[in-house]
């Protein structure tokens, strides 16, 4: 592809999808953003995407005739290799099985990619971000649940379907928590900032009027709630173990932890860190760059359309 083509990026979510221009120096030159939940789902999200995508369009005075392709960041597991969305959660109707793929080259005749949601921020992360000289990269969303990517010799890793990167779903406790994808001991079990929330409330007692969530926790360990510290570390404990492990497995340059709790430097990125640090065997530390993901919210338009130049290059 030509230095300063012009792509779509699209990065769908659960609720609402942000879509945006980008060149191919990676810098963002229109966005917006719109629901796809605002008549809970009736309207298949795909539909909402394609009329948004044309009123965008159409509001810049932009032909397609003139973009070089559409990036696509999308919630689900999704198969790369075809396009299509291989798994939904269950409260997003009209998504399963939808050919975003498919639908958007018909609709727009322009070569189209599709990924995972976490597999776009950790392309982004590595076009753009905190993984710029990096060839090998792990990453891991922390939140709700826990997502991520996996990048092998500047190829993100999609597996035989296309579905490669369930971060959240190995097991680290095999008669552990049962989880929503039907197995027990998921890692986002203990990983996540739901299981954080979840071990507070479990283990200590709070007014009924207080609202525990991620930002109560971590201003309770700034101010030094000692209970919540302790919790706060077997936390990060749980979490750097699995990272350990995938460590050990494909001896990344660099590991990027994203979510709304990677801004807490001192608290759990630096901690963090030390426990990896402590655990992986000393030929891994050679090269290794533990840090916080860098471009936010814009992390999954920009990887989608990172996805895209690489699915074009490798035709």
């Amino acid at each position: 592809m030509q230095k300063n083509n012009t792509f779509l990026g699209i990065d769908i979510g659960g609720t609402a999808a942000k879509i945006g221009l980008v060149n191919s120096d990676g810098e963002i030159l229109e966005m917006d953003s719109f629901s796809v939940s605002f008549d809970g789902y009736q309207t298949p999200i795909i539909e909402t995407v394609v009329k948004n995508t044309d009123a965008f369009l159409k509001r810049l005075g932009i032909s397609e005739k003139t973009l070089s392709g559409i990036g696509v960041s999308a919630t689900g597991q999704i198969n790369v290799l075809e396009g299509t969305v291989a798994g939904s959660a269950g409260h997003i109707a009209n998504w399963l099985g939808t050919p975003v793929k498919t639908i958007l080259e018909e609709h727009y005749h322009l070569p189209v990619a599709v990924a995972n949601d976490a597999n776009c921020a950790v392309m982004g992360e590595q076009w753009k971000g905190a993984a710029r000289d990096s060839h090998n990269v792990i990453m891991i969303t922390v939140g709700t649940g826990v997502g991520g990517g996996i990048i092998v010799q500047d190829q993100l890793l999609s597996g035989s379907v296309g579905i490669a990167g369930e971060l959240g779903h190995f097991t680290v406790q095999k008669d552990g928590i049962p989880c929503t994808c039907g197995n027990r001991g998921c890692y986002e079990r203990y990983a996540s900032t739901t299981a954080l929330v979840r071990r507070v409330k479990e283990t200590s007692d709070f007014p009924s009027d207080v609202v525990i969530d991620g930002r109560y926790i971590f201003r309770q360990a700034a101010e030094g709630n000692q209970k919540i510290l302790c919790i706060l570390e077997e936390w990060i404990q749980d979490i750097a173990v699995g990272l350990v492990g995938l460590i050990h497995i494909f001896n990344p340059e660099t590991v990027i932890i994203g979510g709304g709790v990677s801004q807490q430097e001192e608290l759990f990125i630096r901690p963090l860190k030390e426990k990896i640090l402590e655990k992986i065997m000393p030929c891994f530390r050679e090269n290794l760059h533990i840090c916080a993901a860098e471009l936010g919210n814009n992390a999954g338009l920009l990887g989608a359309v990172a996805f895209l130049m690489q699915c074009e290059k490798l035709k």
